[in-house]
C-alpha cells in the first residue's frame, strides 16, 4: 500500500515545491531538444538571454504590486513614454520631415537633436530623465489607490490609455534614432553572454529579492497584500506603502525600457505595447498569486525563464502569431488552476 503512495506523494511534493516552475522547465528542454536541434546554438541561447533580462526587470516590478493583490496596467505605457522622453533628450538629430508636426519640435526636438545632443551629459540626464518618468507615473497610480481608493485595475488601465497615446502624439509616431553610443552599449554583449542588461537584470533582482525578503518595507508589503484592513489596524503605513510599491513597478518598467530601447537603438512610441501578457504571465507562472501576500523574486525569474523558452521555442517552430498566443494563454489559465489547487492543497494540510 505505501508503495503506491509514493509516486502520488512525490507528485504532490514537486507541484508544492518552490521550485515547480524550474523543473517543468527542464523537463520542457528535455522534451524539446529532440524536436528544436537549433535551440541549444548560440546564437539562439544569446537571443533568449537578450530577451530575458528586460522582461525580468519590468516583470520584478509588477511581483511588487501583485504582492499587494494589484495589478499594474501601466507598465507598457511608462515603457513608451519614458523611451520617448529619453530619446528626446539625447538624440543628436531629427529628421524635419518626420517631426515637423510634432508639438516638440522646434522647442525640445530640432534637426540638431535634442536638449542634450551632442553632450558629454547626455547618457546620465537622459537615463535620468527616463527613470524619474517611470517614478512620477507610479506615483500617480499608487497615489489614486491609496489615498482615493480607486479600483488598481481602473486607474492603471486609465494610465496606460493616456501615456501610450501621449508618447504617440509627442512623436507622430515616429521613432527617435541617433542616440549616444555611450546609451547604446548598455544591451551590447561581450563574449556572447555577457551584456549591461544581464549585470543590470541580477543586480536589480538581488536588490528586490533583499528588499522582500530583509526589509520592513518587504514585511509590510505582505501584510498590506493578505488584509489591508488588519494591516492598517496594527499600524501599518498602508497608503505609503501601496504608494512606494507602484513607483517600484514604474521604476522598473522604466529601466526595462532603458534596456528595450538601447537595444533597438531608438526611442519607440509603441515600445511595450504587446509585452503585458508576458509581463503578468510570467509572474502568474512563477507562482505570484493575483490574490495577494504570496511572491518571491525567484519565483518571477523561473517564471521567466519558462515564459521566454516557451515563446522562443513557439517561434522556432514557425507557427502563426495566433496561435503563439493562445498558446501563452492556454499556459497562464493552466498556471492560474495549478495556484488555486496549491492553495487548496495548503489549507487542508493546515
Amino acid at each position: 500500500m505505501k508503495q503506491t503512495l509514493r509516486p502520488a506523494n512525490l507528485a504532490k511534493r514537486i507541484l508544492m515545491s518552490e521550485y515547480f516552475v524550474l523543473y517543468l522547465t527542464i523537463v520542457y528542454l528535455i522534451v524539446l531538444t529532440p524536436i528544436i536541434p537549433r535551440l541549444w546554438h548560440p546564437m539562439n541561447i544569446q537571443n533568449v538571454l537578450s530577451n530575458m533580462w528586460p522582461l525580468l526587470v519590468v516583470a520584478i516590478g509588477q511581483t511588487f504590486v501583485l504582492i499587494l493583490a494589484g495589478i499594474d496596467l501601466s507598465q507598457t505605457s511608462v515603457m513608451a513614454m519614458s523611451s520617448v522622453v529619453g530619446a528626446v533628450v539625447m538624440t543628436s538629430s531629427a529628421d524635419p520631415v518626420l517631426f515637423t508636426k510634432s508639438p516638440l519640435w522646434g522647442t525640445l526636438l530640432t534637426d540638431q537633436g535634442g536638449l542634450m545632443a551632442s553632450s558629454p551629459f547626455a547618457l546620465p540626464v537622459g537615463i535620468a530623465v527616463m527613470l524619474a518618468v517611470g517614478l512620477a507615473i507610479g506615483f500617480l497610480n499608487g497615489f489614486s489607490v491609496a489615498i482615493f481608493r480607486m479600483p488598481p485595475f481602473i486607474v492603471t488601465l486609465v494610465s496606460m490609455m493616456l501615456f501610450s497615446a501621449m508618447a504617440i502624439f509627442l512623436t507622430k509616431s515616429e521613432n527617435i534614432r541617433h542616440l549616444p553610443d555611450s546609451y547604446l552599449q548598455i544591451s551590447k554583449t561581450t563574449f556572447s553572454v555577457v551584456s549591461g542588461s544581464l549585470v543590470i537584470a541580477i543586480v536589480l533582482a538581488v536588490i528586490a529579492h533583499m528588499v522582500l525578503t530583509r526589509t520592513l518595507f518587504g514585511k509590510r508589503l505582505y501584510a498590506v497584500g493578505i488584509n489591508t484592513t488588519a494591516s492598517q489596524i496594527s499600524g501599518v503605513p498602508t497608503r505609503k506603502t501601496i504608494i512606494a510599491a507602484y513607483m517600484v513597478s514604474g521604476l522598473c518598467a522604466a529601466i526595462a525600457a532603458i534596456l528595450y530601447s538601447s537595444r533597438l537603438e531608438m526611442g519607440r512610441p509603441t515600445l511595450g505595447s504587446t509585452l503585458f501578457i508576458d509581463i503578468v504571465g510570467a509572474n502568474i507562472i512563477g507562482g505570484i498569486s493575483l490574490a495577494g501576500g504570496k511572491g518571491k523574486v525567484t519565483w518571477t525569474i523561473f517564471g521567466v525563464f519558462f515564459f521566454i523558452i516557451l515563446a522562443n521555442s513557439l517561434n522556432m517552430l514557425n507557427l502563426s502569431f495566433y496561435i503563439i498566443d493562445m498558446v501563452k494563454g492556454s499556459v497562464i489559465l493552466v498556471a492560474a488552476l495549478l495556484d488555486v489547487a496549491r492553495n487548496r492543497i495548503r489549507k487542508a494540510q493546515m
